[in-house]
């Protein structure tokens, strides 16, 4: 199934109404693990609004993303309690693995990186989330030891 029938196929499976354009994004998202141009245009068609107010709601939501991200998607946690903790010499950490920063992904494809604002587990901080899976009380020198976990499945 090419990406056109698979656009059309997310989008066919809810009624043509403006109150299920966030829902209809989201399944584009987790599909593609990003929301192709070809997807937006052809959700502005099927509901009859214009491309503009889509991109407006794509770009609001940090969730959605208007460019490929990679196969493993990397959370830096820089709440409060993470940030204390040195969640930043974690992302040093990351940047210096992956060749990385915050919103990018590697040339391979096969990570991204994101520094959220808080991911509800202070009690582990540092956290790093790959994928969904937790990772408490992080340290610079457990990051390669992760990373290279999802290395080698690839």
């Amino acid at each position: 199934m090419d990406l056109k029938d698979k656009v059309n196929e997310i989008i066919h499976n809810y009624p043509a109404e403006q109150r299920y354009s966030l829902a209809i994004m989201q399944d584009m998202q987790r599909e593609f693990n990003y929301i192709p141009r070809e997807g937006m245009e052809a959700l502005a068609e099927y509901l009859g609004c214009a491309l503009s107010v889509l991109y407006s709601m794509a770009t609001f939501y940090k969730a959605l993303s208007l460019k490929p991200k990679g196969k493993h998607i990397i959370k830096l946690c820089d709440g409060t309690a993470c940030h204390i903790r040195g969640s930043l010499t974690l992302k040093e950490g990351v940047t210096r693995a992956l060749g990385i920063e915050d919103g990018e992904t590697t040339e391979d494809g096969l990570f991204s990186l994101e520094l959220v604002n808080c991911l509800g587990s202070c009690a582990l901080a540092p956290v790093m989330v790959v994928d969904d899976v937790y990772y408490g009380r992080m340290s610079i020198e457990k990051v390669p030891e992760v990373l290279n976990k999802y290395k080698e499945e690839a």
